[in-house]
């Protein structure tokens, strides 16, 4: 860990062991469900949020204020719906049961921009390209996110994979495509096609692989049931697990850190598998550390800090704030009430989602939302909404 997030890391820690007394008592300040505001009139254009966070609940969206977290507006979606990041700044993308659908969250209103196709599945950005993968058809869609700005459907790139499958797929830096090889019963590895859609690398050496995330230097990390599979300058190596059975199905990077923050699993027999331990996987050195935190945590509990930190919510209540290099836990901040994660992956749970400072997580039991600042650990407002909410995400500032 260098210097400064260490120095970071020891002031916010003082600053969180004299707040964790109050933060799950009184989470700071309190925005209640009354102050959403008053529905624009018909024809009238919707007063921008800025930098807004989504959310969805049983039968929508809600589109809150990034900073103040008050409620702007709620959008009428039924069904099952995820979150994605678009990659710019006014955009979030909604897999629903028909397709990709894109939100202009700034303006609350869908674009009418549409990716028609069954079973949306991830949603990739990197280097200045978004990649979506459609499972129930195996496409693979690549878009300039800035070119969603016009309201039309942006040109860009497409690939169709030999056979439907639940996959992921992301664009390098020098036009190098890397999909998921698969087919609908069982996944193996991935291949990487060139600009021109060429096939030009190929692993099969990732049984079950699922997610992908990047890492400094553009090495990019792709789960197994048997450890990892890291692609970067053109190769592919292998970081098995230390179980002959290591699932590692979730994956979070960072362009701070060369190191992966992955979940680890041991048991494929398990109905459900709440693991204690987390995978960090050194894309230089090719190694693979196990943590255990003690915590059980679910496949919405990861994420990353600005500077590399590697965070985890954990069911205990806390977030983690953990040094990715030696795997220490730098702090423990207490945000919500002790959880369990549900059987069924749809179901409502507490979510982190991080952007720049600040790591937003979400309460359902509560119908709560709070903000807060992974430096001091301090919580910075919370907000009650009027119903328990499921996914949350939102848009890229300072794009």
């Amino acid at each position: 860990m260098n210097k400064s997030m260490r120095n970071r890391a020891f002031t916010g820690a003082a600053l969180a062991l004299a707040a964790s007394a109050v933060l799950t008592a009184c989470g700071g300040e309190d925005s209640s469900s009354t102050d959403t505001k008053a529905k624009n009139a018909p024809g009238t254009k919707a007063v921008a949020v800025k930098d807004p966070l989504v959310a969805t609940f049983d039968g929508g969206l809600y589109v809150l204020d990034g900073e103040s977290l008050k409620l702007a507006d709620t959008i009428e979606l039924p069904g099952f719906n995820r979150l994605n990041r678009a990659g710019d700044d006014d955009h979030v993308i909604i897999s629903t049961d028909s397709g990709f659908r894109v939100l202009n969250a700034a303006q609350q209103a869908f674009t009418g921009v549409e990716y028609k196709g069954a079973k949306p599945g991830h949603v990739v950005r990197h280097a200045g390209k978004t990649v979506l993968f459609t499972d129930g058809t195996g496409e693979v869609d690549v878009f300039d996110p800035d070119d969603l700005s016009g309201g039309k459907k942006p040109q860009g790139r497409s690939y169709s994979s030999a056979e439907p499958h639940h996959g992921v797929a992301i664009e390098l830096s020098n036009g190098e495509l890397l999909s998921i090889l698969g087919t609908e019963e069982k996944r193996t590895g991935a291949l990487v096609l060139d600009k021109n859609n060429k096939e030009i690398k190929r692993n099969e050496n990732c049984p079950g692989v699922h997610g992908e995330a990047a890492a400094k230097g553009e090495a990019v990390g792709i789960g197994c049931e048997d450890g990892i599979l890291i692609y970067k300058d053109g190769t592919f190596t292998k970081v098995d697990a230390p179980d002959d059975y290591g699932r590692i199905g979730n994956q979070s990077g960072s362009d701070a850190s060369p190191v992966l923050l992955g979940d680890y699993k041991t048991d494929p027999e398990a109905e459900l598998e709440r693991p204690t331990r987390i995978s960090l996987i050194d894309t230089e050195t090719a190694r693979l550390r196990l943590v255990d935190l003690g915590t059980s945590y679910s496949f919405r509990s990861l994420g990353r800090g600005p500077q590399g930190e590697a965070l985890l919510l954990g069911t205990n209540g806390s977030l983690h704030v953990i040094d990715p290099e030696t795997g220490k836990v730098e702090k423990k901040i207490p945000v919500v009430d002790e959880w369990q994660e549900p059987l069924d992956w749809q179901q409502p749970r507490p979510t982190l989602f991080v952007r720049d400072h600040t790591a937003y997580v979400s309460e359902p039991g509560k119908r709560k939302l709070h903000a807060i600042d992974i430096e001091t650990g301090k919580k910075v407002t919370s907000v009650t909404l009027p119903k328990s909410t499921n996914e949350l995400s939102g848009v890229v500032t300072g794009h």
